[in-house]
């Protein structure tokens, strides 16, 4: 199936496939999102689905194991809330946390990801180099150039919090 056809096949038969699948969910939010996520996995195998020939049922019933899917995970869910109870409250993050997450923004992605590794994830250096692929050299002089920006961004931004 050309893309050319696939976005006719696409616009021929959305409508009616969200609204069988709304009358099979009860619910026209989650008809809308599994049919989007059908198609979408449709548009990937459309080679496929030009020569199944009912594209139309091929979608429909990937919409459906879809939309099944998404009800036993809540399912899952829903015992296990029964069985554990919620969860206590968490406190939301405070102005400490607020000013290392801004902190952390204003250093380069490499830099941003090693400290949140080493010191966030508590992983020592050697692992730390291993899940980046960065030799542990540069790991360790990513770390030190790391601190000393966050040490900048840190006194600003404790500076600004006093004043």
């Amino acid at each position: 199936m050309s893309p050319e056809e696939f976005d006719e096949f696409y616009a021929g038969s959305w409508s009616r496939l969200v609204d069988q699948l709304h009358a099979m969910t009860g619910s026209l939010a989650e008809a809308q999102d599994v049919v989007q996520e059908a198609y979408v996995r449709a548009w990937q195998q459309r080679e496929e689905l030009s020569t199944s020939g009912a594209p139309e049922a091929w979608v429909r019933t990937v919409a459906w194991r879809l939309a099944i899917s998404r009800w036993r995970r809540a399912h899952r869910h829903l015992l296990m809330l029964f069985r554990h109870g919620t969860p206590p409250d968490q406190a939301g993050p405070g102005p400490d946390y607020a000013a290392l997450v801004a902190a952390l923004r204003e250093i380069p992605n490499e830099q941003r990801r090693v400290v949140v590794l080493h010191y966030l994830c508590d992983l020592p250096v050697t692992e730390v180099a291993a899940q980046t692929g960065a030799p542990v050299g540069t790991v360790k002089v990513r770390l030190a150039r790391a601190r000393a920006a966050l040490a900048r961004h840190l006194t600003d931004d404790l500076t600004d919090l006093h004043v």
